[in-house]
């Protein structure tokens, strides 16, 4: 039975799912926030050893599936609050963004709208922002649309990019920021207050 006070969580996630674990360990002790599903579209991802160790169901999903249905009425039997994209490296379909309007969001490892769009996750945006030869990168938070990383931004955060920041050092700044500010963020959205600021 779905406890109305209770809002659940859907988490779409591709690989070793850090972030996921991450939001896990942020609610582990909240009742009123509930880890409901993993989509994966990954049979290797690390994130399914994760949800089988939290005991968090898992959808595994196919890309012409995902694409012509969404798995929609799969994903509406856990009545998602609001789904998050943590490390999902698949385009999101229109019946999805359409069905859950201002309820998918994504993390983009770099200061969108640069060193956005297709192609552009994990290690290619940290070696583009570093050949741009940016004096700051960080995390954007932003709402899902139909198009790569196009989405109404709801947060950024920055840190410093040097000279001699490489790909490694990066991730590991941006990882750090990934992992403080996406809770808040969902926090934010979840609750009544406006999400556009952060105390």
């Amino acid at each position: 039975m779905n406890n109305p006070l209770q809002k659940n969580l859907v988490i779409f996630a591709s690989g070793a799912g850090s972030n996921a674990q991450n939001i896990i360990n942020y609610y582990r002790e909240n009742h009123r926030i509930k880890i409901a599903l993993i989509v994966c579209n990954n049979p290797k991802a690390g994130v399914i050893d994760i949800a089988a160790k939290e005991k968090i169901p898992v959808l595994m999903i196919t890309k012409n599936e995902f694409l012509q249905t969404g798995y929609l009425q799969n994903i509406q039997e856990y009545h998602p609050d609001l789904i998050i994209l943590a490390g999902f490296l698949w385009k999101i379909p229109e019946v999805l963004i359409a069905s859950f309007p201002q309820k998918i969001i994504n993390i983009h490892p770099a200061l969108l709208p640069a060193h956005g769009g297709k192609g552009m996750y994990g290690d290619t945006v940290h070696n583009a922002v570093i050949s741009a030869k940016e004096k700051q990168s960080g995390i954007t938070i932003h709402y899902v649309d139909e198009k790569y990383d196009n989405g109404k931004i709801i947060y950024q955060q920055h840190c410093d990019v040097t000279e001699e920041d490489t790909v490694e050092t990066l991730s590991k700044k941006i990882h750090k920021l990934e992992h403080e500010f996406y809770p808040k963020a969902i926090d934010r959205l979840l609750s009544e207050k406006n999400p556009q600021f952060f105390s």
